[in-house]
């Protein structure tokens, strides 16, 4: 299994949440959130801990980490 540190994320603020939240692009659907970014940021590393275990238990195969997001603007 890969390493949760070694995904790529975004993180930024919701007005509408009042909270951080934290994506995970590589992984369709994780995502956490937290009241400040150090806490979304440790949030996440453990929904993508669970994200890789519930697939693994499906038979699902686990996308690698990219190396880089590619961001359209």
């Amino acid at each position: 299994m890969f390493d949760p540190h070694h995904y790529p994320v975004v993180l930024y603020w919701s007005a509408e949440d009042q909270a951080f939240i934290v994506e995970v692009p590589d992984l369709p659907g994780c995502m956490a959130d937290g009241p400040t970014q150090e806490a979304a940021l440790a949030n996440v590393l453990v929904i993508i801990q669970e994200w890789m275990d519930f697939a693994h238990e499906l038979g699902r195969e686990i996308p690698a980490p990219r190396e880089r997001l590619q961001i359209a603007a």
